[in-house]
């Protein structure tokens, strides 16, 4: 393991393919020039979608990719939160402009808000002093109100639309859903004062695997471009958001949980040899939290 920057290129063949991107478990080895970690280390880390997953007894990575664990979890309780936490850290903070010094007052709407990303952007709006609507079905709202939600919206209630007519307007959007919410949700937002909407669902992957690499990327930063230029034009800034895998990112995240800001939410846990099982569950979406897989039943 080396703080070096991501090569997207590794030899080997692409099978077996493992899969799993969230991690955390103890450090076997280390590099001739790491210096950040020792055997012996309890970290956690959020794999790139481009190296082998997760959901193995040994886990290669990258040092910049590595952070120690918080202390305050469990293993089980630290596997559950770098891959969605970083999501909704790349979407809110370095996409969306949040930080615990501009956040304090400003509203802040969330879809898809009981899912891994959701109730960790609750907390993290929370923790840094934000009002948070959330979007989600009723028998979720017992979670997102002790997250920390100020106000719930049951999307199975009525039109998402019309009941968010009777709020104030928005300073930021996070769109865990897609779809038809993109069309209509912009418009809830302050005009003209940097309320930015972002969205985690986009066409990247299918533009990609359509048209492949070139012609799919080509694809895509047009259809952002005219996106970011069309809502320009009516008062609000509109962006996507990826997942980016970040060891001083986990390294902040780290300190949000210890000192109580953040919990992680855990569903369900699953032995190794359950893992088709645990995939049958995430199929099954409606999430509440995350589904972790415990592989070798350690806490």
């Amino acid at each position: 393991m080396k703080r070096d920057p991501l090569k997207l290129k590794s030899s080997g063949s692409e099978f077996p393919l493992i899969l799993g991107r969230d991690v955390s478990g103890e450090i076997m080895e280390c590099g001739l020039n790491v210096s950040y970690f020792k055997p012996g280390d309890e970290v956690w880390a959020a794999i790139p979608p481009w190296k082998q997953g997760t959901v193995s007894e040994f886990v290669v990575a990258s040092g910049n990719e590595v952070s120690h664990k918080p202390k305050s979890l469990s293993h089980t309780e630290a596997a559950s939160l770098p891959f969605v936490s970083l999501t909704a850290w790349s979407a809110m903070k370095q996409i969306g402009g949040l930080n615990q010094d501009n956040c304090s007052g400003k509203r802040i709407l969330i879809f898809g808000a009981s899912g891994g990303v959701g109730t960790f952007a609750i907390q993290l709006m929370k923790a840094w002093g934000g009002h948070v609507t959330a979007v989600c079905s009723q028998d979720a709202s017992t979670l997102v109100k002790k997250l920390g939600a100020d106000h719930v919206i049951d999307y199975k209630s009525g039109d998402v639309a019309e009941q968010l007519k009777m709020l104030p307007l928005f300073d930021f959007i996070l769109d865990n859903v897609g779809g038809a919410t993109e069309n209509w949700s912009p418009n809830f937002l302050k005009k003209w004062s940097g309320a930015t909407y972002v969205t985690l669902v986009t066409p990247f992957l299918l533009n990609v695997d359509r048209l492949g690499v070139a012609d799919g990327m080509l694809q895509t930063g047009v259809t952002i471009g005219t996106k970011a230029v069309k809502h320009l034009c009516k008062g609000v800034h509109y962006r996507w958001a990826f997942f980016t895998p970040s060891g001083q990112s986990l390294d902040e995240i780290t300190e949000l949980v210890d000192s109580g800001k953040i919990r992680p939410v855990v569903e369900q846990v699953f032995s190794l040899s359950e893992v088709p099982k645990a995939f049958l569950k995430l199929e099954e979406g409606h999430a509440r939290g995350k589904t972790v897989i415990n592989v070798i039943n350690k806490k």
